[in-house]
């Protein structure tokens, strides 16, 4: 019991403590952030993001948010920087040096050697009167009045918000930039979110059978094309190829419990007339969306004219990696 209420007690003073840090970044968005912002906007050439230790890591996530979002952006490790990696640099990059108490041997080393090479220097640092925070051109204040852990020393806060601002800094240049959904769908092609934003209902159907019946058909025409077909369901069309409802394995099963005849029954006795369909060119994710809202398995794809495509099944969406 007593490790119990430790563990729970750490815990919870951890999350206290480190969403006190993120409330005090509020103060931080201010004119001196505006600006920052708006210069990297301008830049003609990359943001250029350095640290050391924690700081490093950070870099890194930033660096990565940052080039999914629209800014070009690298990451240069301080240490690596002062031998070597300065080649990195361009004239018209901006560097990023993220530092919690901005006074470490590292970055005092490479600050002046990136203020001689001509570059714009940032500063996300904790204390804006240590040796970073006086150098940088713009500073992004991460103020910290303790790390989360109970000696004080591990970086914990000082990450998180760290973290933090570098979100707050690239979600801003997306907003600069007018970045939309399709934007963001050219830099993740891959993985189920890349398909969400890019996969369109005529890159899956053409290769699913298409099962169809004429109004007129008899009832055992429509059983013989949704069993060989295998979809579940089969389209009712016109003479002229338009679509007039749809079949489905539940409308089958309905007709069978009221008894029907199903030798004097065609298809237009039993088809839905107002079959769910969507449009060639929509997004799967809006197939999937509408599969969802109305419990259905399959939907009809359709052209601008209404005439019957081919159909779109759950499975299709399963096997793309939709859901």
């Amino acid at each position: 019991m007593i490790s119990e209420a430790l563990i729970a007690k750490t815990a919870l003073r951890t999350i206290e403590i480190e969403a006190e840090a993120l409330l005090a970044l509020k103060h931080s968005i201010n004119a001196d952030f505006t600006a920052c912002v708006e210069a990297v906007f301008h830049c003609r050439g990359r943001l250029v993001v350095t640290g050391i230790g924690k700081s490093a890591l950070v870099g890194q996530k930033i660096v990565a948010t940052l080039n999914s979002t629209g800014t070009p952006a690298l990451f240069m490790h301080a240490a690596d920087a002062i031998h070597g990696d300065l080649g990195m640099l361009q004239p018209n990059d901006y560097a990023l040096c993220i530092s919690k108490s901005g006074e470490t041997p590292e970055i005092k080393v490479l600050v002046p050697l990136l203020k001689n090479l001509g570059n714009t220097l940032i500063g996300m640092v904790s204390n804006c009167n240590s040796y970073l925070g006086q150098q940088a051109k713009y500073v992004l204040h991460t103020p910290i009045s303790q790390e989360a852990d109970p000696n004080n020393l591990a970086p914990t806060a000082s990450t998180t918000a760290q973290m933090a601002m570098g979100d707050a800094l690239a979600t801003s240049l997306l907003a600069l930039r007018g970045f939309t959904p399709l934007d963001f769908a050219q830099f993740h092609p891959g993985g189920a979110l890349g398909k969400q934003l890019y996969l369109r209902v005529h890159d899956i159907f053409p290769n699913n059978e298409k099962p169809s019946v004429q109004r007129e058909d008899a009832i055992q025409r429509a059983i013989l094309e949704m069993t060989s077909k295998r979809l579940g369901a089969t389209a009712v069309l016109d003479a002229t190829g338009r679509l007039c409802g749809i079949i489905t394995d539940g409308d089958l099963r309905r007709m069978l419990e009221r008894g029907a005849d199903i030798n004097k029954l065609q298809a237009r006795d039993i088809m839905n007339e107002k079959p769910k369909i969507i449009h060639k060119d929509e997004m799967a994710a809006l197939a999937l969306q509408m599969m969802r809202k109305n419990s259905i398995t399959q939907l009809i794809v359709v052209d601008d004219d209404n005439k019957f495509l081919g159909f779109v099944h759950l499975h299709d969406l399963i096997r793309e990696g939709l859901i």
